[in-house]
Parts: C-alpha cells; structure tokens; sequence
C-alpha cells in the first residue's frame, strides 16, 4: 500500500470516528497542510462543514456553535501561524467549558526546526488552556494504526464533553501527497453506527451522609441565599428554584442563570440586586449566614464586594469538581452535579414557613425595580435605555447574545425576570470584546431570532467575522452600541486623567458603520430615537440576513445618567427601608 492509501486509510478513520461519535458540525478554514483531513469531512455525508476564512473568527464561530448544541464542535486548520490564530477562542473555551475538538494540521517531523515555510512549534501549544493535548502518529494504514485513529478521536470527544467541558487538541504531523483517495475513503467508513470505544461518563453525587449532613446544616440557617451564575443544565431551573422556595432563601439570579425568563417560578428570583448591593444602608442590613453558589462567579462587582464585607459559609457546588471561587470566600467546595444536588436536598428539607428573609429582599428588589423603570421615561438614546426595550420587544423563544464591558453590565441591571424564554448568551470565561461578533453568528447558525448587542469597540474587533455571515447567509440582528470608544472606562479611576484619558482609554475610532454593513451586504439602519428604534428591530425578524442597527449614544451622558438613576435608586431603596422598620 503507497502513501496515499495509508493517509487515506488513517485520515478517514478518524473522520469517522467524528461522526460515530456525534460530532457532525466542523468549521474549517482553508489550507494546504490540512487538505486531507477537509476533503474528507467535506466528503462524509453525516458531517456538515462551516467554511471561514480567518481562523480566528472562524474558532470563535465554533465556540457559538457549541455554545448553542451544547455538544462538541470540531476546528480544521492548516500549519503555521493559522493556528496561534485559534489561541484567543480556545483561551475563551477552556474557562467557559465549552467542548472544541481543536484539528491542527502539521508539518512531519523531518521538515521542523529548518526553517521550512508555515512551521512552527505547534507541540503543546495552548498549553494548559486545553484539557488534553495529542501528537498524533504519521499515517499508517495497518490495522493497528486505523484502531489508534478511532480511539484517540472517541477518546478526544468523550474529553471534550465530559465535564467540566473544555477543548482539546489533536495535532496532525502529515506528509506530501496530500490528497486522500475519495473513492477510495467510503470503503474505510463503518456501516454500524457505533463508537470505537463506548465511553460512559458518570455524574458526580454525594453520598446519603453527606447530603445529610449538608441539608441538616442549610435547613438550621436564618438568612440564607442562592446565588446562581451561567449554568448550561436545561433542568437546573426548575431544580433551584424549587430548592429556594423549600428553604425560603433569595435567588441572586446573574444574566446568564437563564432564570430570568422562562416558565419557572419567579418568587424567589431576585434580578435588581446589582444596583441595590451599591446602597451602603443595604450593605450594612442584608447579611446573610449560609450562600450557596451555582455556576460561574456573576457579572456584578457589586455583588462581589457585598460578599467580602459580609462573609459567611459558602457552599460552591459545581458539577465539573473545578474551583470557581474567585472571590476567596468558598467555605465548602460540593463537588455534585448541580441539578441531582438540588434535588437530593430538597427530599431532605422540611418546608421553611418564615418568609420574612426572603420578603426584605423582595421589597427592596422591587422597590429599586420600579425606580429603574424610571429609564422609561428617558427620551434620548441611552444605553441602558437599549436593554430596558429589548426586555420589552425580544421575541418569545428568542436568543440574545450580549457584548462584555458595558453591555452586558447594563444587560444585568435592566434586564428584569420576564416569562418569554429568552435565552441569553455571552463570553464570560475570559472576558474578552474579541470574537464576539463570530461567536453570535455561531449561535445564530443554530437557534433562530437571535439578536448580537455589541459595543461598537467589540464590533470592530471582529468586523471580519461578519464575513461568515455573508457566504453562509445567517440571520442575524446586530444592535450597534456606538459612543464612540471604550465606554466602560468612563465609569473607572482612568477617567479622572483628563490630559491622558481619550487618547489611551476613551480612543474615538470615528468608524462610519454605514460602510461595514456595505461591505458584508446586511441591512443597515442608524436610528434617532426610541420609536423608529422599536419599530426596526421588531421588522428585522422578518427580513432574512445581516441586520445592522445603530444606536449612537455620549459616553459622558451616559456616565451622569447612570449615576443620577443609581443616586434616586438609593433614595427609593432608603425609603423601602425605613417603611420596613416602622
């Protein structure tokens, strides 16, 4: 057997695999190092492809696509310094623990460290920011070799999804002749749909001691609190919310908790906390002895400061046995699968009937809800005004994908509980404004009537990801937060250097969108005020396409408002508080 048979044999095994192993989405960007590897995905009929061009876009599309599916995506790319380009989504990945099959093309071993062209050292190359790295062996088309080929691939998948999820990487060492036999390559295929290896992952559960014990020590508490960050389990809902009406605690429910829209119950669900946590006289009153925490840390820095002034047992549970406590304040790390902890719990809990812990809360959460409605009656463009419509205009079972720095900080304070199943998505592992633009179009690939809200730095880091958008046709409405620069450092320290301030953190770009939706052929519209602005988005649901919606809005105006709005809050919250002491 020559050597395309042998990299015939081997590479379509592996692509196989893929598909044996569920893996049927793969995005891959053009090269010539990896022509055996995309020719044979392209081939497979149970795999589809996403062709992008720029790798870096293109990792972060597939990010949204397993964002969306909730299983492994796998990534193509060729030699060189194609794949430092991944580094950035896979960064992204790893601490969102999000499954990425990450495929690298390679040169041999004979061809690294000469100098030869598009090569570089792609051994370990994400280093600890993936959860298992492979050096995969030239091809061989002997039994033997073709069962290393499945096995790794199943084995790279089952590592992927297993959790905590995160991305792998398999890098592929491959000799010219580059083009595999496609006639050939449907022989090597399986008929039977089945695994190479059947690998059975378990959930972690604690056992009846210890779940005893746990439930014996938070049913004793007085002022118990759950706090719920980005949680991926569909069923986890239904599970804490009905752990927090048992034992009569308050859920401080983050954005990307999806507890705030669906068809859950809301009476525990306290969604204004970020804005009331700010008010010293709240600070000082609600200090709870037991938190128990779900998910990733949440977006509020308020938040985060309440906990450190007032710290108490702090239960972490988290169903991939990692160490998410970034505040330093965890007490208890419970490693059990989030849903089955909340409801062995429950089975175990007498019904809490006084209510007055939770009702402070609710009172407050609901007098600083109608101060924040006030924003209602702002006539300008305003940022905060934007999240405020879109809790009122998204559609039922829609999907919004929120940019970092000011987005989705505005997003978590006026974005109340509503019962339309909106589902929201973000990039909060690393935090970063790059790749968003690409990881809503993968999002968008999957789930219909979704909506990118973006700050126009954001947008300009990725504007080349819209590419992808216009080959492959995605529906997509893009709202454009445009002030102008880097909005989020006018609410920082940064912003009382005024000799220095503009040009090393306001940084105005001047950027005439108009041009970008041209070039990407979407729909563009820069709205003036708050009607024409519900009247384009509510009609872009309808017109297939990239969607570009402008909404210019003053960073300093936006400053004062945000702290006039924050100052009659605190009014409104003393006032809530004082009733309740008389």
């Amino acid at each position: 057997m020559n050597d395309r048979d042998a990299l015939t044999v081997y590479a379509t095994a592996f692509v196989d695999e893929l598909a044996q192993n569920q893996v049927k989405d793969v995005v891959i960007s053009p090269g010539s190092r990896s022509t055996p590897l995309a020719l044979l995905l392209a081939e497979h009929p149970e795999i589809k492809i996403h062709i992008n061009v720029d790798e870096r876009s293109a990792a972060f599309f597939a990010l949204g696509l397993a964002k969306a599916m909730k299983k492994p995506v796998a990534m193509l790319c060729t030699s060189g310094t194609a794949t430092a380009n991944y580094y950035p989504a896979i960064v992204e990945a790893f601490y969102s623990r999000i499954p990425l099959i990450v495929l690298t093309a390679d040169r041999p071993h004979e061809l690294r460290d000469i100098g030869a062209p598009q090569t570089i050292n792609q051994i370990g190359l994400y280093g600890n920011h993936v959860k298992w790295f492979v050096e995969m062996a030239l091809p061989e088309s002997s039994m033997s070799m073709v069962r290393y080929a499945r096995t790794v691939c199943a084995r790279a998948v089952a590592t992927a999804a297993n959790e905590p999820a995160g991305p792998v990487h398999l890098n592929f060492p491959l000799r010219e002749p580059l083009l595999p036999n496609l006639t050939e390559a449907k022989k090597y295929r399986q008929e039977k749909k089945q695994a190479a290896v059947a690998i059975e992952p378990g959930i972690l559960t604690l056992s009846m001691n210890q779940l005893d014990a746990i439930a014996q020590e938070i049913g004793q508490a007085k002022r118990g609190l759950i706090i719920c960050g980005d949680m991926k389990n569909d069923g986890i809902k239904e599970a804490v919310t009905e752990l927090g009406e048992k034992l009569g605690f308050p859920i401080l429910a983050d954005p990307l908790s999806q507890l705030r829209s669906g068809q859950h119950s809301f009476s525990n669900v306290i969604d204004c906390y970020d804005t009331f946590l700010r008010d010293e006289q709240v600070m000082d009153a609600f200090y709870p002895d037991v938190i128990l925490r779900f998910g990733a840390m949440p977006v509020s820095k308020p938040l985060l400061l309440w906990l450190k002034k007032h710290q108490a047992e702090n239960f972490v549970i988290d169903g991939g046995a990692g160490f998410r406590d970034p505040s330093g304040l965890a007490t208890r790390m419970v490693y059990s699968e989030e849903e089955r902890f909340c409801q062995d719990i429950v089975e175990r809990l007498p019904e809490n009937r006084d209510q007055g812990w939770l009702q402070r809360w609710v009172r407050v959460n609901e007098a600083t809800k109608d101060a924040l409605r006030s924003i209602a009656n702002e006539e300008e463009l305003d940022e905060g005004k934007l999240f405020y419509k879109l809790n009122e205009l998204m559609p039922e079972h829609s999907h919004l994908f929120v940019g970092n720095s000011m987005p989705i900080r505005d997003l978590d304070t006026f974005f109340f509980v509503n019962g339309k199943n909106v589902e929201i998505y973000a990039n909060r592992g690393a935090n970063g404004i790059d790749g968003i633009v690409s990881t809503a179009l993968g999002v968008s690939t999957v789930k219909e009537k979704t909506v990118l809200a973006i700050g126009d730095l954001s947008l300009f880091h990725d504007m080349n990801g819209l590419l992808a958008g216009k080959l492959q046709g995605q529906n997509l409405t893009i709202l454009v937060i445009n002030n102008d620069g880097g909005g989020i450092f006018s609410f920082l320290s940064q912003a009382s250097e005024k000799e220095y301030f503009e040009v090393l953190f306001g940084t105005p770009h001047g950027l005439d969108f108009s041009y970008t939706a041209q070039l990407y052929n979407a729909t563009y519209q820069k709205v003036q005020n708050w009607d024409e602005f519900s009247e384009v988005f509510t009609a872009s649901f309808s017109i297939p396409g990239l969607k570009i919606i402008e909404i210019p809005t003053n960073r300093e105006s936006n400053v004062l408002k945000h702290r006039n709005l924050w100052s009659f809050v605190s009014r409104e919250i003393a006032s809530a508080l004082n009733e309740e002491i008389q």
